[in-house]
């Protein structure tokens, strides 16, 4: 069963987190089955995408969906994980070409250097006119040179948006997603932990915090195998058996992560709305139906003529017609 389990180090400005995709992950890959499946190499970049934004979500504790894209000019075009407050996700990924099955991430998405990694944050409950926030970041680092793992990416990404030092470790297979979160706490505000002898400063210790800089050395040892074979209690005991930390109850179950997703039968014709009356029309002549196919959980949702003169007939609100999904 999937799991995500946080911690904090006692005294210590220091927080982590650790997540085990095992049903979650599996349910994804088994409903991309049916159109041919993912290479290897693509299926690690998605595991460690799912299990990185399934860690972003728990750690921020954002009320409407974290996004994750990495979008590229190699022959993987698109990779998408989306985590819902309730760390429901899905994750899906458009390839168009070959990968080789030991392809590392320039490969497959910045073979050109126009690879960048999207982070959208987008409220559950939107204000009129609000639009979501979306930090962008290439996949480059501050030398210039081409970064080859997803966790490099996102702790770049981190720096430059919550000035908050962040290491990260990630990986994946066919049967899990795991990654591995330690995040230095800004000192001052609630995140401070009390007692913990920290000066407090108005200015961040970005690289300066020898706690930090000690524990996050330590995440760093952790190895792919052990990350993705070994269970949360002795990864934990392994790394920080020097350390005072402090575990919360794990969340599983539905409490936990799971796959879920968010399609439905009146999303996809808010969808037709947006293309229009004439541009349906159109697909209507040649076709005989509109057929919607979800990229995330495979579902098949089909439009016939009257259904989709429903579409544009009824109130946004109203879900149209009563085909099933297919």
């Amino acid at each position: 069963m999937s799991e995500l389990h946080k911690f904090m180090f006692e005294g210590l400005p220091v927080r982590g987190m650790l997540v085990r995709l095992t049903d979650a992950w599996q349910e994804i890959l088994r409903r991309r089955q049916e159109a041919g499946g993912y290479p290897a190499a693509v299926t690690e970049l998605l595991g460690e995408m799912a299990a990185a934004a399934t860690l972003m979500q728990a750690n921020i504790k954002f009320n409407g969906a974290l996004v994750m894209q990495v979008q590229g000019d190699g022959p993987v075009k698109l990779m998408v994980a989306e985590v819902q407050p309730d760390l429901g996700l899905r994750a899906t990924a458009t390839v168009q070409g070959e990968v080789a099955d030991d392809a590392p991430l320039s490969h497959m998405v910045n073979v050109l250097g126009q690879g960048r990694c999207a982070i959208t944050l987008d409220p559950k409950d939107r204000l009129p006119g609000q639009q979501p926030y979306q930090g962008v970041v290439p996949l480059y680092g501050d030398r210039g040179e081409k970064l080859e793992k997803l966790s490099e990416v996102i702790e770049h990404y981190m720096l430059q948006s919550e000035q908050l030092d962040t290491r990260l470790v990630l990986a994946a297979n066919d049967r899990m997603a795991a990654g591995l979160l330690i995040q230095r706490l800004p000192l001052q505000g609630e995140a401070n932990l009390a007692g913990s002898g920290v000066a407090r400063r108005d200015e961040d210790q970005i690289g300066q915090n020898e706690d930090y800089n000690r524990i996050a050395m330590l995440a760093a040892s952790l190895k792919r195998e052990e990350l993705l074979e070994l269970d949360a209690e002795t990864i934990l005991r392994r790394l920080f058996w020097e350390e005072d930390v402090r575990r919360f109850e794990p969340l599983t179950g539905t409490n936990g992560p799971r796959f879920a997703c968010t399609c439905s039968r009146d999303r996809v014709a808010g969808m037709l709305r947006s293309l229009g009356q004439d541009e349906v029309a159109s697909i209507l002549a040649e076709q005989g139906q509109v057929e919607v196919g979800c990229d995330f959980c495979g579902a098949h949702y089909r439009f016939d003529p009257v259904d989709a003169a429903q579409v544009f007939l009824q109130p946004a609100s109203q879900p149209p017609g009563s085909s099933g999904v297919q």
